[in-house]
């Protein structure tokens, strides 16, 4: 009896990291988009191949590379919404007024 060996699969014909996160190649689509949509809205493959206008490919390379560096991933991720959130948090330019305020008083 003769037991298979996976195959190794090169991602890198899919998936490209630019600016340290993982996109579909040639497009600005983060890996984690595609696998928070599957998670929580329970997509297959086609429907997310669909939704992205991905190939089936490059929707399965996506998935796989995710699952191979998720914690990577989500821990980019948690910094990059801890630097959104900090920056919606600060007021802009130290002014108050908002847009068109530098008009006022002239």
């Amino acid at each position: 009896m003769s037991v298979a060996t996976p195959q190794t699969i090169d991602l890198s014909k899919y998936i490209e990291v630019r600016d340290g996160r993982a996109n579909v190649r040639g497009r600005r689509l983060p890996v984690a988009f595609i696998a928070v949509a599957e998670h929580e809205r329970q997509l297959s493959i086609a429907e997310l191949a669909y939704d992205f206008t991905l190939s089936e490919e490059q929707v399965l390379a996506a998935l796989l590379y995710y699952r191979e560096f998720k914690d990577d991933i989500d821990a980019q991720d948690a910094v990059d919404a801890a630097k959104s959130e900090e920056l919606h948090a600060r007021p802009s330019n130290g002014r108050a007024g908002g847009f068109g305020s530098h008009l006022e008083g002239g």
